[in-house]
């Protein structure tokens, strides 16, 4: 050890003073360094590292998102609380959430259930439990209930007065069948009259008029006015026919409705088919325009209530339709209304509520200016905004939603009313019926 420090030593003293200054300083560094160290690190030496592993889906990065010139809406948990559903609600009368649907010409049980966005393996799920499903009829009735996480749970298809069939979905996804027959009865027709004081639905039960008659008058006129203005004092008038079985009323259907607001009457009166026109054989429904806009534009994104969020790996619904448009195009009502929000709603930007009714409602987002206020009656194809690029949006484009019973529905393709009236042989047929109908209806 003696022969290795004694050069060293030698060495040292021959270098210049600074350089003597600098070694030195090291040495000292270096030697607190080495007797510190040990005693940082032994608080810590037993602590077990927590290591967390992260196994990635490949799948969910194999997809990326659009084209950043192409509008895009994705909704996530944080921008769902701010959408303006919660106070749209608010304005909305009570419905009941099952939805329902009377099969037209052309209808088929996937197309029917498919614009509501229930998944195929749901609808072959049902069709392999009762084929006769493949063959549905003008008139038939379908009614279901969806879950939380869009599944179809119950499906009830009125097959015909006498026949009912209600399908309950199990827990591994099939179908079991209930199907119940109603004997044959009486149909008697009665006449309910009554005052308006308090809610229409509170005086028209105290009358002796059942819930689901009610829901329905007020389905028949909901275009024509607002039950929750009517005044004390109005008269209301309806005829109904009942099938009385072993002296008890086993179904019903409204005929006709007389109701008397602010000294004007309004009339709906029912025909075979099933369907109400007023006293003249108008349709009493108030059509709906297929687009918001003059003309169509390129739809950028579609109406997907399942759609997976390509970044986050869930599911992220899309509820309405993107339509790629320049910004300051007009932006219309596509029926008769009344606006319920008119505002800034944060991701959605500009963006505009209106109810249709008792049981529709369209809403426009990411706008560039609005032209309506809450409120405010609009007609169908007024002219209600300006589309923009405001809120979550990369590109110019219009959002475009349509509502049915609470539920967001594909917008190209939902059964949605259009305006009706009787003509010809029909026309006169039903005026005839009309003239029976009228008498009994009389205040007096």
């Amino acid at each position: 050890m003696q022969q290795i420090a004694h050069p060293v030593t030698f060495i040292f003293n021959k270098l210049p003073l600074h350089q003597r200054v600098m070694l030195g300083s090291l040495t000292i560094i270096t030697l607190a360094v080495a007797v510190w160290s040990p005693y940082a690190y032994r608080c810590i030496k037993d602590i077990i590292p927590i290591v967390q592993h992260i196994n990635l889906n490949k799948n969910h990065l194999s997809t990326l998102p659009p084209n950043a010139k192409a509008p895009i809406h994705q909704v996530t948990s944080k921008i769902k609380e701010k959408l303006p559903i919660g106070n749209i609600r608010k304005d909305l009368p009570d419905v009941t959430a099952k939805s329902e649907y009377t099969i037209s010409s052309g209808d088929t049980l996937i197309g029917v259930l498919n614009q509501y966005g229930i998944d195929m393996e749901n609808i072959n799920a049902l069709t392999n439990r009762d084929k006769m499903l493949r063959h549905l009829k003008v008139g038939q009735k379908l009614s279901w209930t969806i879950a939380n996480d869009g599944t179809l749970q119950l499906l009830t298809w009125k097959m015909n007065q006498r026949e009912t069939r209600t399908y309950q979905c199990s827990h591994n996804g099939s179908f079991t069948m209930q199907s119940s027959k109603i004997q044959k009865g009486e149909w008697q027709k009665r006449v309910i009259k009554g005052e308006v004081h308090g809610s229409f639905a509170a005086s028209a039960q105290r009358a002796g008029i059942i819930s689901s008659e009610i829901s329905a008058v007020m389905k028949v006129l909901q275009w024509q006015m607002d039950f929750r203005k009517l005044k004390t004092g109005d008269n209301f008038s309806i005829l109904i026919s009942s099938k009385i079985l072993n002296g008890k009323s086993t179904q019903s259907k409204i005929l006709g409705v007389r109701l008397r607001s602010g000294g004007k009457d309004y009339y709906a009166f029912r025909t075979k088919d099933g369907k109400f026109y007023d006293r003249n054989g108008s349709g009493l429904a108030h059509g709906f325009m297929r687009f918001p806009t003059v003309k169509q534009y390129r739809v950028s994104s579609h109406f997907n209530p399942r759609r997976l969020n390509p970044i986050t790996g869930r599911i992220a619904p899309h509820k309405g339709v993107d339509f790629a448009l320049p910004v300051g195009t007009s932006v219309m009502t596509v029926s008769d209304g009344e606006v319920v929000a008119a505002k800034n709603g944060g991701a959605s930007g500009n963006y505009i509520a209106i109810r249709h009714g008792q049981r529709y409602m369209t809403r426009y987002m990411h706008l560039k200016k609005v032209l309506v206020k809450p409120g405010q009656k609009v007609k169908h194809g007024d002219r209600i905004a300006l589309s923009g690029n405001t809120g979550r949006s990369t590109g110019p484009h219009l959002h475009f939603e349509v509502w049915i019973n609470n539920r967001a529905v594909n917008p190209l393709t939902a059964k949605l009313p259009r305006i009706e009236g009787l003509t010809g042989k029909a026309r006169r047929n039903y005026l005839n019926q009309v003239k029976s109908y009228l008498p009994p209806l009389n205040f007096r």
